[in-house]
This record gives C-alpha cells, sequence and structure tokens, in this order.
C-alpha cells in the first residue's frame, strides 16, 4: 500500500534542502533551442563521469530531452538570478537576451555560469511521474562565481566579501 501524503506539504519538505539552480538546453533537429530550469541536478560517477537530473514526464519539452543526443547542464551564478525564473517560464524564447555559445551537437551554451557541463545522453530511467535523465560529461567548465542556491521557495544570497 503506497504511503498518503499532503502533496503540498511533501514539497515543503522536499524544499528544505537547499539546491544549486540549472539550466538545461538541448537542440532539435531543426535547430529549434529548449531550455528550462531544474534544480534536480547531481552528479552520479567519476568514472565514466556521469551527471544526472529529473524531467517530468508531462513538462513542455520533454519528448524533446529524452530523445535528444546531448545536452548541457549550466549551473547559474549568483549573478544570473534573472535566468532561473526567464526559463522556467511560459515566453515563446526563452533564450532572448542571452549570451550564449555553441557547445557540442550545436547545444546552446549559456556564458558565465558558475559551471557548465556539456553531456551525451547516456540513459533514461523510469521514477514515477518523473524520467531521470543521466549524461555522460564530455566537456566541462566552471568558474569561482558563487552559485545561485533554491531553499525553502527562495533564494539564498551569498553575503560579499568584505575588504580590509
Amino acid at each position: 500500500m503506497e504511503p498518503c501524503f499532503d502533496a503540498r506539504d511533501l514539497r515543503k519538505a522536499f524544499g528544505r534542502f537547499a539546491t544549486g539552480v540549472t539550466v538545461v538546453t538541448t537542440v532539435l533537429p531543426d535547430g529549434q533551442r529548449i531550455g528550462l530550469t531544474a534544480n534536480s541536478f547531481t552528479s552520479v560517477s567519476m568514472s565514466p563521469p556521469l551527471v544526472s537530473w529529473n524531467y517530468r514526464r508531462e513538462a513542455l519539452g520533454f519528448a524533446a530531452f529524452v530523445q535528444a543526443q546531448h545536452f548541457a547542464v549550466h549551473v547559474l551564478g549568483q549573478h544570473q538570478l534573472h535566468l532561473s525564473p526567464q526559463f522556467a517560464s511560459s515566453v515563446p524564447d526563452r533564450f532572448h537576451g542571452v549570451d550564449l555559445e555553441t557547445g557540442l551537437g550545436g547545444v546552446p551554451l549559456i556564458k558565465d555560469c558558475a559551471a557548465t557541463f556539456e553531456c551525451r545522453q547516456w540513459a533514461t530511467v523510469e521514477a514515477g511521474d518523473h524520467v531521470i535523465l543521466l549524461g555522460e560529461v564530455l566537456r566541462y567548465m566552471h568558474s569561482e562565481a558563487p552559485p545561485l542556491v533554491f531553499h525553502a521557495g527562495g533564494y539564498l544570497q551569498w553575503p560579499q566579501a568584505q575588504c580590509a
């Protein structure tokens, strides 16, 4: 028998775990760019280098990500807070005004992130109302930029370094 939980309360409990904020991007064969905000990203393995993130089966763009050969995970820096709601919105072009490069497989890469992982689709795993997407890291970069952190329904701000 499945446990019976109040969905809102369970979501609130999950929100007690602080996470980084990522934007995951891919490109369709016709060149259409797809991107979304995700906080389910995690490292999985060093050998081979694998990462994972989860995507709700009923979400817009689900089929594009499941079928994509390549995707990129961008760990947003605190200075990129504006990108989190932009890539979570329903605007027609989530990439509008975003400084981009082109990555492996033609995937759009957001410049100046705290870290970026360019991946080849490794496997997908069915997981309830979500699918876990595993990617093999083919190329990555990182900087010293403080990451954007989400906790209990809001963003955390890192204190700025004080000069002596």
